[in-house]
């Protein structure tokens, strides 16, 4: 991750930090027993790395950012136009009975909606992120089925470690600088 001000670094590693947080969670919903710990070890390492990426962009908030009036909204529309689509298919698939299969949406979406993010923020490496969440969300229901597992196992699973090491890194850039 690369970029230009420490501060977006910083809050870059904050988020998918916390959102990695959050898919070893929806991971843990109904996982192969010899998950759990590995699982667990993600959440804490998450959570490491979200305290970390929270101190250092509060070290660095004056020191400059990406974010002006166009780049707030422009990311704004993104963020309201994923949260829409998130919103809007989950509810489809739990009112057509098929609620296993929001997780693997909701990652779908957050996977697509990293591309024009890591445009608007000048951010390319955003972009290998946002292929591999994709991609996971992609494969999850057919390795689901194929093991005899849950999505919401397999999508956090695979999301989770994705997420986790794009934040790592995000703030490992961060703090050699």
């Amino acid at each position: 991750m690369t970029p230009e001000h420490v501060r977006d670094a910083a809050a870059l590693a904050a988020v998918f930090s916390f959102f990695a947080m959050a898919w070893f969670g929806w991971a843990q919903e109904a996982p192969p027993r010899r998950w759990l710990w590995p699982l667990r070890v993600g959440s804490i390492l998450a959570g490491l790395v979200l305290i970390g990426g929270v101190l250092l962009a509060w070290r660095h908030w004056s020191d400059g950012t990406v974010f002006d009036e166009q780049v707030g909204a422009s990311f704004g529309i993104i963020v309201g136009i994923e949260f829409a689509a998130a919103g809007l298919g989950a509810g489809l698939l739990a009112w057509r009975k098929h609620a296993d299969l929001i997780s693997p949406w909701i990652a779908f979406v957050v996977g697509v909606h990293l591309f024009p993010v890591a445009v608007v923020l000048d951010i390319p490496a955003v972009h290998l992120t946002g292929v591999l969440v994709t991609v996971a969300s992609l494969t999850a229901v057919p390795l689901a089925r194929a093991k005899k597992l849950t999505p919401s196992a397999v999508v956090g699973a695979l999301v989770g470690p994705i997420l986790l090491v794009s934040a790592a890194l995000s703030l490992l850039d961060a703090l050699t600088r």
